[in-house]
């Protein structure tokens, strides 16, 4: 199940076929915070980066293929508890996800986001209702200034209120859903996750395709999900 909340409430309730036929979800327009030139975008996005220093590299260490590897070698030995097939929402979820409001300011909500590692973060009303999803890569801190002329322009658009810049209205998804639903919309609106929600718009988790992903990685074998 399905659900698209905005500021309004409620504007949809139903399975993905039919979310396509709601405008603002066709495919979601990612306001930016910062933005001034486009030029300066292009820079950015076009900047080779440095060379590596010279000597030897430490070995990296890659703690999640570690996991699915110990996790394969496992299934050699046959697991110690039967496996259950990850197949809805609530399977791979996270849950207690971070949030934000919409009257916080821009620099102070990424500066949220990036104290806690995450790339996105529903946005909630006063009711703590689901109004919209907040994306960090459509945000820029204050030490991300453009050139002498701009700034002053970049500083009033990094005070704006979360809720000038955030996704809304929002897809939400059930926890009870299909996984391979979930794929579909993300694929189909752009959007990097979906708040997890009751159908009232009540938070109870978030889904994005990092989630999924580290599922498929350290969880083997991977016909669970045929």
């Amino acid at each position: 199940m399905f659900f698209v909340f905005g500021p309004s409430g409620q504007m949809y309730r139903g399975g993905p076929e039919n979310l396509a036929h709601i405008s603002p979800v066709r495919r979601v327009s990612r306001p930016q915070a910062l933005r001034t030139r486009a030029a300066d975008v292009e820079a950015f996005v076009l900047e080779t980066p440095p060379p590596p220093a010279p000597g030897p590299a430490p070995a990296a260490v890659n703690l999640r293929t570690q996991d699915a590897v110990s996790a394969y070698a496992q299934t050699v030995q046959g697991p110690t508890q039967a496996r259950q097939p990850l197949s809805r929402v609530r399977d791979v979820m996270t849950t207690n996800a971070l949030s934000v409001r919409p009257d916080v300011v821009v620099n102070h909500a990424w500066q949220t986001l990036a104290e806690h590692g995450v790339a996105q973060a529903p946005v909630l009303d006063a009711q703590g209702r689901v109004v919209g999803l907040l994306l960090r890569a459509d945000m820029a801190p204050l030490d991300l200034l453009p050139e002498p002329g701009h700034i002053q322009a970049a500083i009033a658009l990094a005070r704006r209120p979360v809720s000038s810049v955030m996704v809304s209205p929002v897809p939400t998804v059930a926890p009870d859903t299909d996984l391979r639903r979930v794929a579909t919309v993300l694929l189909d609106t752009g959007l990097p996750g979906l708040p997890v929600t009751d159908e009232f718009g009540m938070p109870v988790g978030f889904i994005s395709r990092t989630d999924i992903l580290r599922a498929v990685a350290a969880d083997p074998p991977l016909d669970l999900w045929s």
